[in-house]
């Protein structure tokens, strides 16, 4: 049995998205109790512009300051060649580079075009590659857009083809304002699977309207084994009006683990490491949702309430 990896992108996705600043010695403490877990890569951070996201200006810093696990990949989003140097001088063992299939998503976060956009990082693929490090292709807006609606499966396909013709290892499929449903994520895997394997896409779904453990489900059953989680739901893009946090990495670990899957991360850790972080934010008046507890034993659905909203349904 092919072993799930987990992607765990809290201290990147997750914390970009906070508006109070995160000391940096609460991220170095954040990423040391994620090491310990079991998952299989963390993104620690982003070398991009600490004015557009100042958060992440401490990049360098937390990556020199961590103790590495020898059994997890250290990661961070690398948006151009000046932020690949940076990657490259603080060791981080695997880049991610980023595009959304959607021109307007691609204009408002990273003032691009689609077209624009690939060609900024082909010299960064390329680079990298040469460097002996694996890259990663993040696919934006691949379902919804919250400005151009939905996403045709078609687009999303020739996009990550483009990516993986360009030398990118594997690309995630990235559900950005978290409206996909689970029919959605059957109609593009239908698409891409027979253009690109399992073994190199993953997916990174956010749980604004509940859909992020169900969605990650269906893509299991699809043959995907690599699944982008946040520990306690944080996060969200703040380029995406809408979008809230990324679906849990407990209830995700939780779902499939019930499911049958081969894991290897600890539920207790992932449960002290998201403390670290929430006695932080409770600090800045925050409190991170109890996705856990509130995972149906019946459909992993989350009402807020614990209880399936399926289950008292006819049969």
């Amino acid at each position: 049995m092919t072993m799930v990896k987990i992607v765990e992108v809290g201290p990147r996705d997750g914390l970009q998205n906070e508006t109070a600043a995160v000391p940096t010695d609460a991220k170095v403490a954040f990423v040391n109790a994620l090491s310990t877990t079991g998952v299989s890569e963390i993104e620690v951070s982003a070398f991009v512009s600490p004015r557009k996201v100042p958060q992440l200006g401490d990049a360098a810093d937390v990556f020199r300051r961590i103790h590495r696990n020898d059994d997890v990949i250290y990661s961070a989003l690398v948006p151009n060649r000046q932020g690949l140097d940076s990657a490259l001088a603080a060791r981080v063992d695997k880049i991610a580079v980023f595009t959304a299939v959607s021109e307007t998503f691609n204009r408002r976060n990273i003032n691009t075009s689609v077209a624009g956009s690939l060609g900024r990082f082909q010299p960064v693929v390329k680079r990298a590659k040469h460097a002996g490090l694996p890259v990663r292709g993040y696919l934006s807006t691949a379902f919804w857009c919250a400005f151009e609606g939905q996403i045709a499966p078609e687009a999303a396909v020739a996009l990550a083809q483009r990516l993986v013709d360009m030398g990118v290892d594997e690309v995630s499929i990235s559900d950005t304002i978290g409206k996909a449903t689970p029919d959605d994520v059957a109609r593009l895997l239908d698409r891409l699977l027979p253009k690109i394997p399992a073994d190199r896409i993953a997916v990174h779904f956010h749980d604004t309207y509940g859909h992020g453990v169900v969605n990650t489900l269906r893509s299991w059953e699809f043959g995907i084994r690599t699944f982008d989680a946040s520990v306690g739901g944080i996060g969200g893009c703040p380029f995406a009006p809408g979008a809230t946090g990324n679906v849990a990495t407990e209830a995700v670990v939780t779902a499939l683990m019930n499911k049958g899957a081969e894991l290897a991360v600890d539920i207790g850790k992932l449960g002290l490491a998201r403390n670290l972080m929430e006695e932080f934010l409770r600090a800045e008046r925050r409190t991170l949702p109890d996705r856990e507890s509130q995972a149906c034993a019946v459909c992993e659905h989350f009402t807020g309430d614990g209880c399936c909203r399926q289950a008292a349904a006819p049969a």
